[in-house]
């Protein structure tokens, strides 16, 4: 079986081509700079606004995981560009290649458009999937974490030479570890069942994390078991996004758009995929656990 795969230069992305390998997958990957060789993928060079690429990619395969996207960006357009046109021509490719599977990365954030520009940009991408005509399969994940992960980082950083974990105001959040979510997404390319679903996976927590456990989580991975859970408000969060675009410009991670993002007080998974196609095997005080030991391997932190 042939996959192909966008996103595969990226966090998650490595996990899927890890796993693809893992089972024997002959496996095409976009990217945008040449890479080191890996088992069993031929890295296909281009970007999402290049049809010929995308094509070259696509042909002959027997599915398409759409993992590329944008999780941060200075302003709409720049979300748009990735998730929605990206997404766009990834479908009209798949139609043109009689690549019927298609199995599209999403993100919880699109339960609530109206909240983020990140969020509107997902929904906006898992619309025009809906809308074609592919045995298409939706994934949501919630927050992703796992070796390579950089998002956390600095919360793993600061719990380790502080002693306090920085965390939005009190919610509640679910969590999947990046190599779960690997083993889901092929799990679902021959799973007939799960044409024309939405499936929000986690590591299995019924009603997820509260803010405070997730942060004593981290202090624990961290080796500081200790650390202090603490809650910055709102406003607090606003300013230092304001005074971060004004030190970085566009290379601020921490915008107004992701503030109203971190601040939405539920983020627990609602729909799960049934157990006849995936389980979680992987819970988060253990994969925490074994993502700190990586970034300590790799001296970051």
């Amino acid at each position: 079986m042939i996959l192909a795969i966008t996103g595969g230069t990226g966090f998650l992305g490595g996990h899927v081509l890890r796993e693809a390998a893992a089972r024997g997958y002959q496996v095409r990957a976009m990217t945008r700079k040449a890479q080191l060789p890996r088992p069993n993928v031929e890295w296909v060079g281009g970007t999402l606004d290049d049809y010929r690429s995308i094509a070259d990619l696509v042909e002959g395969s027997d599915a398409i995981l759409h993992v590329a996207g944008a999780v941060n960006a200075p302003a709409l357009a720049g979300f748009v560009a990735a998730n929605v046109t990206g997404t766009s021509s990834m479908l009209t490719a798949a139609e043109a290649s009689g690549v019927r599977r298609f199995i599209h990365v999403s993100s919880l954030s699109a339960r609530e458009p109206d909240l983020s520009d990140y969020g509107w940009s997902k929904a906006a991408s898992e619309k025009l999937v809906r809308d074609a005509p592919l045995d298409w399969t939706i994934v949501r994940p919630p927050a992703i974490y796992g070796e390579g992960d950089r998002e956390l980082l600095e919360l793993f950083r600061i719990a380790k030479a502080k002693g306090i974990v920085p965390l939005p105001p009190r919610g509640r959040l679910s969590l999947i570890e990046a190599g779960d979510l690997a083993r889901l997404l092929l799990d679902l390319v021959a799973a007939e069942d799960a044409v024309g679903q939405v499936y929000e996976p986690d590591d299995g927590m019924p009603e997820g994390y509260s803010h405070r456990e997730f942060g004593k989580l981290i202090g624990a991975a961290a080796g500081r078991p200790r650390a202090l859970p603490l809650h910055v408000p709102r406003f607090a969060l606003r300013v230092g996004a304001m005074a971060e675009r004004i030190r970085l410009g566009e290379r601020a991670k921490l915008t107004a758009d992701r503030v109203r993002y971190f601040c939405h007080p539920d983020w627990v998974v609602r729909n799960r995929p049934p157990a006849s196609i995936w389980t979680p095997a992987v819970r988060a005080a253990d994969g925490l656990r074994a993502t700190a030991d990586w970034y300590r391997a790799q001296g970051w932190i």
